[in-house]
Order: C-alpha cells, then structure tokens, then sequence
C-alpha cells in the first residue's frame, strides 16, 4: 500500500445500519427501489432512507454478497446493510461502494453459517480498509464510475438490439402483421415491397390454428438438429488437462447479460471431448438448458463441447440458431409443459423433438436474417467489450484502492486496451 495511504477500521469510517423490513413487503411498481439480499432490485412505496449509501446483502446462500450503491430514498431488508460514511468530507460513499466490491471474496471467506452464509456487524466492523486523502478517493471513484458507465450502455444498447429482433419475430411469425396486412388489402407496415411481396395474402388451418399460406408445420425435431452431452470422469485429470476445449454447463448461462456465450468456466482435454458423444459443436450453436433451470438460452461464439443439462441446436438446419432462439423464448411455456421428474424438472430431447413448429418459406427466413443478424453481430461485438472492459475494471479495482496503482497509469491501461 501508497505510504500515502493509511489503513482503518470499517467502524471508524462508516456508520452500519439496517433496514428493517420483511422481503415480501415488496410492491410492484412502487415509487422507491427497495433493496434486499437479492442482486435483483424490487420496488416499495414507503422509504426509510434518503441518504448516499452502499447498500450490502446480510446474507445469501452462496456466500455472494449483492453490493450496491444509491443516492436518494429508498427502503432495505431487515438484513441488508446500509453503509454511510461518518464524514463526508473525509470519505467518498461512491470510493467506499467499490472498497466493499473490491471485498466481495474475501467477505464469503469471513462469512458465518452453514446453509446460508451471514455477515455480522462484527465481521464488517473488524475489516481493514485503505483511504487515501478525499481528492484521491474522489478521482478513483470518478474513473470506475466511467469504466461503469460505458459498460452499462453497451449492456443497454443490446437490451435494445434484442428487443428489435424479438419484436421483428414476433410481428412476422406469431401475430403474421405482414399477411394480415395483405389479405386486408392493405401494403404491410414497415417493410419495402420486395420484402412484402415474399409474404403470402391468405391463412389456412394448421394443427397451430390459422397460419399463413404455404408455411409448413413440423416437429421441431424435423426442423432442426436436436443433440445433447455429456460429463467426463471430473476425477480423472486426463479428460481435463491440458484444457484445450470449451465445454458448457448451464451454470455458465446463469449470469450472461446478453444471450452470447464467450467462455466457459471449464474446458477439456481432447481425451476428454472423446468421452462427450456429440463432439465438439460448431460455433454459433443455441444452447437450451433442459433442467435445473429449464430456459437458459445462448449463442455459443466458439466450438463447444455440452454436458447433459442441454439441447444444443447446431447450424443448418431449415431454422437458424438464431431464428429458434426468439422460437424458444415464445414457446418457453410450452417447452416447459413437457418437462417432467422427481428430483427436478427436465426437458428431454424425446420430449422437445416433437413439439410442432411453424416453418415459414425459405424466402422469408432469409428476409428475417437479413435484419436480424446484424443486430446480433452488434450485439455480440458489444458483449465482447463489456467483458473487456468488465474484466480490466475488476484488474485495475483491487490496485487502485491499495495504492499499488496510480491513476495515470490506470487511465494509460485503458487508452491502451480500447483503442
């Protein structure tokens, strides 16, 4: 640490208080957030703070303790911490929310408890924490919080870029808008007409109810390539070392922001990927996970080997992965309703294979990709750089708030890796 730089006590910066409310005293489309334990922010119409703080889970199962920070009135769990400083004009709330970040590991270590992990006042009390003089504290804040900014409009622009895709399948190929237009007479909104004039003027009676005409209905199986995976020996280190190749479980799907997978926490060795009958699958494959949860979808941006928790859906078949990802999202319902077990619910491919789809003209499928991949490819491009930039921010936190590295350099680092 900076000789600059002395340490303290938590309890001689900041004050810890508590909310004092039960979880479920949430209300939907309340006026002022209200935060829990859950990295999930609810809402409340009541507020018991008006303050800057850093908000702090109590507890949580895992030992991973949601931290974030607020300005204004809001209302807190019984066992979520609010953290202030006790002068202001000595400690930064916003330096103090990425201390707490930068301490996130270290608290699971210090946390009590068995089947939920806890943090006590006296644990948080006890920590040691680096404080620079205000100015300091003021300008480190100020860079992350710009780290933080770009990362969250990229994370933006792809709820955007995502939402235009999904609002495009589901005008052409659930609500039908364009041959709704046609058989009313009417030219379809939005498109040219070489565009409309790929959509027939008429609906016929399917399985599926009315559908447009000449559209097919198929098993989903018939449609697209259906495989699943498997798990190597985890005691034998042959099949994982040296780790060559990426191998997915739905735990890696658990926290993406973004329906792209970039990596995997695992990878196998080539003796390995022998033990996965489905290989390694192409990159661009949709991943599905079929149990513990059922839902989780993702474009895979590299070849990948699966466990058994998938249906994974490679290229070329009559549907593209991406197509049948906004297909799985409007169908979700429906694909659950044929899960079944005991110990939890899962999907089979026995079971996915023969759910029924619509299978529009080539034509128009071609028409759709031609809108919808690029906004993937943006947003893919966009996922890439938020996990740069996600990383080189949690490389550069832990040092910053040590003193190890100054702010010039820090600002030097970024230039570099975006330019």
């Amino acid at each position: 640490m900076s000789s600059e730089w002395t340490a303290h006590r938590l309890e001689d910066v900041v004050s810890l208080k508590t909310g004092k409310l039960d979880s479920n005293a949430a209300e939907e489309g309340g006026r002022y957030p209200f935060f829990t334990c859950s990295p999930i922010t609810l809402d409340i119409n009541t507020f018991a703070f008006d303050t800057e703080a850093v908000i702090l889970a109590g507890n949580n199962a895992n030992g991973v303790f949601a931290t974030k920070h607020y300005n204004g009135k809001f209302n807190a769990y019984q066992r979520t911490y609010v953290i202030e400083p006790l002068d202001k004009k000595r400690t930064s709330c916003k330096y103090f929310y990425y201390v707490i970040s930068d301490l996130v590991g270290h608290l699971k270590e210090l946390s009590v408890g068995s089947a939920t992990k806890f943090l006590t006042k006296t644990i948080l009390n006890g920590l040691s924490v680096p404080l620079p003089a205000k100015k300091t504290q003021d300008q480190i804040a100020e860079f992350l919080s710009a780290l933080d900014d770009r990362i969250t409009l990229l994370r933006e622009t792809n709820t955007t870029l995502e939402a235009i895709a999904q609002v495009l399948f589901k005008s052409w190929f659930v609500d039908f808008d364009p041959v709704r237009a046609k058989a009313a007479g009417l030219e379809p909104e939005g498109l040219d007409a070489a565009t409309a004039a790929l959509f027939p003027d008429s609906f016929e009676d399917s399985e599926l109810g009315l559908v447009p005409r000449g559209w097919l209905i198929k098993p989903v199986g018939d449609a697209v390539e259906c495989v699943g995976g498997g798990t190597p020996n985890t005691k034998d280190q042959s099949y994982w070392e040296p780790a060559e190749h990426a191998w997915t479980t739905p735990k890696d799907l658990s926290g993406l922001q973004s329906p792209v997978l970039l990596s995997t926490e695992r990878k196998l060795s080539t003796l390995g990927l022998a033990k996965v009958s489905s290989g390694l699958l192409p990159a661009g494959t949709l991943l599905l996970s079929s149990r513990a949860p059922i839902g989780y979808l993702a474009i895979a941006q590299m070849p990948i080997a699966v466990n058994q928790g998938y249906i994974a859906i490679p290229s070329g078949g009559e549907l593209s992965p991406l197509y049948m990802l906004f297909w799985c999202r409007q169908n979700m319902e429906g694909i659950k309703a044929r899960a079944n077990g005991s110990t939890f619910m899962e999907i089979s491919k026995k079971a996915f294979r023969p759910i029924p789809a619509l299978v529009p003209s080539a034509n128009v499928l071609a028409a759709f990709a031609n809108v919808a991949d690029p906004l993937f490819e943006r947003l893919i491009e966009n996922e890439r750089q938020a996990k740069t930039l996600t990383q080189l921010r949690d490389t550069l936190l832990p040092r910053l708030i040590s003193g190890q590295l100054r702010l010039p350099e820090a600002e030097a680092i970024v230039e570099e890796v975006c330019a």
